[in-house]
């Protein structure tokens, strides 16, 4: 197993970190599980989890030094954009089933607890595998660059039918699903059988998106850092301010169309980094300036262009 900086007492107060503050975000945003979550809550929280996983870093840095620091914030960058990523599929999702603006966030926090827990799991398994299997890496690295390069050239697809989906089929035929909500309840009993909703269809199909999702993710963080302390923190941290993040973006997500680009060409970078390691490492602090100037160029290009798209729009409304 790969070893790690963390002493055992940094792993439990990790826990504990994030199980009371997850644990104080659902109480003050479940509201019984049918209220809205305004966009003001969601703002607060996005930033609490912002500011926390930045004090964090802070602390990785101060205890184990300025790479390990870097190693940690990388990581967060890299992940905090590719969970972007995920609203995009949360959209179509929650659109294609109609599901009231009053139950998402209640899907939305469980989906990110199984997340958690998924997470976890594929991190450590990875770990396992790199502890055993260095070579492993050169693989990854390739998967990386073969997902970044695709999702550069391929066009999106505008018709995404979740319905036609294996996940969803084959729910629906081994589990009676009800034909509408019932509240914000995932399972109903009529009579003797018991049911599910609609509502735990759609939760399922957003855990099958973040398993896809991770397969992105977790060789992307292991290109910048092999300590499993550091993978699985900053990972944790990026994805547990997602389910607020979802509500701050969800109404102007259509400003970012050039994202994915900028994620293709991160996770190309990355994965050409993986692959050069045997002959040259490239140093972590210049990993975190090419991420982040991809990253922020191509939001800040997605910003204009929606600019202007809006003003010709305005311009042409004047005009006719």
């Amino acid at each position: 197993m790969l070893t790690s900086i963390a002493p055992t007492w940094l792993w439990f107060f990790f826990g504990l970190l994030i199980t009371f503050f997850l644990a104080l975000d659902l109480g003050l945003s479940s509201h019984g599980g049918e209220k809205e979550v305004s966009t003001k809550h969601a703002l607060i929280w996005t930033c609490i989890w912002i500011i926390l996983a930045t004090i964090f870093g802070i602390g990785v840095t101060h205890l184990f030094g300025r790479d390990k620091g870097l190693e940690y914030f990388t990581g967060f960058v890299i992940e905090k954009a590719l969970s972007i990523d995920n609203i995009f599929v949360f959209i179509v999702i929650f659109n294609y089933f109609k599901v009231p603006r009053r139950f998402q966030h209640r899907v939305l926090f469980w989906g990110v607890i199984c997340a958690f827990l998924l997470r976890a799991l594929f991190i450590f398994l990875g770990a396992a595998l790199i502890s055993h299997f260095h070579w492993i890496l050169y693989i990854f690295g390739a998967f990386l660059v073969y997902t970044g390069i695709k999702l550069v050239i391929v066009k999106d697809d505008d018709k995404v039918d979740p319905e036609k989906s294996l996940l969803v089929r084959g729910f629906r035929h081994f589990i009676p699903v009800t034909d509408s909500y019932e509240g914000a309840h995932f399972i109903v009993k009529r009579g003797l059988r018991i049911y599910a909703t609609p509502l735990l269809l759609v939760l399922a199909l957003i855990e099958g998106s973040d398993v896809v999702f991770a397969f992105d993710s977790i060789p992307a963080i292991f290109g910048v850092t092999t300590d499993p302390f550091i993978v699985y923190t900053s990972n944790i941290f990026a994805i547990l301010g997602l389910r607020n993040l979802y509500f701050v973006l969800a109404n102007f997500i259509d400003r970012f169309a050039y994202l994915k680009y900028g994620l293709g060409l991160v996770l190309t970078f990355v994965g050409a980094k993986m692959l050069a390691e045997w002959f040259y490492e490239v140093p972590v602090l210049a990993s975190l300036i090419v991420i982040a100037t991809l990253l922020s160029g191509t939001m800040l290009a997605s910003i204009m262009a929606t600019s202007r798209k809006k003003r010709a729009a305005n311009t042409l409304e004047k005009i006719n």
